[in-house]
């Protein structure tokens, strides 16, 4: 008997008192409190942010980017300045092979024909887009300088005016590509159909334009009126 309560005696002093476990557990109260309120902080902030973001335009990343590029790019050339060197220069010896064959299929892609300008661009267009379509052909390149002999690189004194005679493939290359641009010509063109069973009632191309505009505004009020003319029964 004496020694359960020696054990029992031992075993409450080694145990917490009941207001020790209460501070205990208001300790771990405290704790979460702060936690919490912490985390409402944060996520508060994050509200914050996320609405600024929000009113920002659509693009405001983009534009951020831009500028960022824009600082540093002025700043790498007052660098270069400084130094005495050629920003351009620089500048290309830090671009990788990857990047440079990335950027020259994207200038590929670009398409050069910005509409008509003038009969010259429009001719230098020409030129270049048929000059792309050149496919070399070795093979009719050997056998026409062999036919040709010394006068494959033609002299003042060389007579071969009205010799020479296009292959068959070239021939049916010359007619797809005239067909194609008979095509195109004929989708851009404005130029209407033109009626021959319809009635002449004008003197000139202005005036017969003149005429359907306004047949087209007030043909509805005056059909009756011309119809009593074409009879003669007009009043």
């Amino acid at each position: 008997m004496a020694s359960c309560s020696v054990t029992s005696a031992t075993a409450f002093g080694e145990g917490q008192t009941p207001s020790q476990k209460r501070e205990e557990r208001l300790l771990k109260f405290r704790d979460l409190h702060l936690k919490r309120n912490e985390a409402r902080k944060l996520n508060h902030q994050e509200v914050v942010e996320e609405d600024k973001r929000l009113k920002l335009p659509a693009n405001w990343e983009a534009k951020k980017a831009r500028l960022e590029w824009e600082v540093a790019e002025d700043a790498k050339k007052k660098e270069c300045a400084d130094k005495g060197e050629d920003y351009h220069r620089v500048k290309l010896l830090e671009i990788t092979a990857d990047d440079a064959e990335r950027f020259e299929r994207k200038k590929k892609k670009k398409n050069p024909d910005q509409g008509f300008a003038g009969y010259a661009e429009a001719q230098f267009r020409q030129y270049q887009r048929l000059t792309k379509q050149i496919r070399p052909d070795f093979e009719g390149y050997e056998k026409q300088r062999e036919e040709c002999g010394v006068d494959f690189h033609p002299t003042s004194n060389s007579l071969i005016h009205g010799t020479h005679v296009p292959s068959k493939d070239g021939i049916d290359r010359m007619v797809d590509d005239v067909e194609k641009q008979i095509e195109k010509r004929a989708k851009y063109s404005r130029r209407r159909a033109y009626n021959d069973d319809a009635d002449i009632d004008y003197i000139n191309e202005r005036n017969a334009k003149f005429n359907k505009k306004a047949e087209r505004f007030y043909g509805k009020y005056t059909a009756e009126i011309k119809q009593n003319l074409e009879r003669g029964t007009a009043v």
